[in-house]
């Protein structure tokens, strides 16, 4: 008989379990060879406040010198006592509210909603049009672009956006994963939409729904936030003591109710 009970608790024991694994691991429906079309990618464009790092090179540099911001220096501490240190930097640009920059010598340039190719050929076409250089070669990179990753994951906090075409994944991976008490289903991001905050829900168990996501490229901006499980939000207690808990009690009578039954059952089929 005590046989049979162990067999019993540990079936329903299993049972439970395999019901928790089904939460953890991602892209549950996609196999090898599957092929899923992603969503429109959702290049990144300039908004009011980015700052810009643009840069002007030509066969003659003290000619695209004229185009260039002058690089800083910014005092980072001090040696010994005896003097400060520095460290240099580019000056950067910075939209304004109606979408425009102040370029040197051409004055203001609308680049509100431009990609990076975008912004350097319409400054290119610009430079070349009033025949202020014919053979610019224009770099720009974004300076600000970040994202915040928010609850479970191993590192929560700021990450700075380094190119273009970053997904969710991506930003998961930057913050180290999510812990084993993050829910894989249920995955926030916030983004801003004109004067608007949009919440987008993705769920990492199901790679199709996730690839097609209009947040599964991420933009400057966008707060990832992970929420935590069950087991993770009942340890958020009065002073972190599940003993003090009304939902602690309440699962263990279940959990007692529950073997209670298993007893029984078993020891009615016993005595047959």
């Amino acid at each position: 008989m005590k046989l049979k009970f162990l067999l019993v608790l540990f079936v329903a024991t299993s049972v439970v379990s395999c019901g928790s694994i089904k939460e953890i691991p991602y892209f549950q429906n996609m196999e090898s060879g599957d092929t899923i079309s992603l969503t429109e990618n959702q290049v990144v464009r300039t908004q009011p406040n980015d700052q810009l790092s643009i840069l002007v090179n030509s066969k003659d540099p003290m000619l695209a010198d004229l185009f260039n911001l002058p690089v800083g220096q910014r005092r980072v501490g001090s040696n010994n006592g005896n003097g400060s240190a520095y460290s240099q930097y580019i000056s950067c640009y910075t939209i304004d509210e109606k979408g425009e920059i102040d370029f040197p010598v051409i004055g203001k340039i609308n680049i509100s909603g431009k990609t990076r190719g975008e912004v350097a050929e319409c400054i290119k076409q610009e430079l070349i049009k009033r025949n202020l250089i014919n053979d610019p070669t224009i770099t720009v990179e974004f300076v600000n672009h970040y994202i915040s990753i928010l609850g479970e994951v191993k590192t929560p906090g700021k990450y700075m956006l380094s190119r273009d075409n970053t997904t969710i994944l991506d930003a998961i991976g930057m913050a180290g994963d999510l812990t084993i008490y993050g829910l894989r289903n249920s995955i926030k991001v916030l983004r801003t939409e004109g004067n608007q905050q949009k919440v987008y829900t993705i769920n990492l168990c199901d790679g199709e729904s996730l690839v097609k996501s209009p947040v599964y490229f991420i933009q400057q901006n966008d707060v990832i936030y992970v929420e935590p499980n069950k087991y993770r939000s009942r340890q958020s207690t009065v002073n972190a003591n599940n003993v003090r808990s009304t939902s602690f009690w309440i699962s263990l009578a279940s959990l007692a109710t529950s073997i209670m039954s298993t007893i029984v059952v078993v020891l009615s089929y016993s005595s047959k």
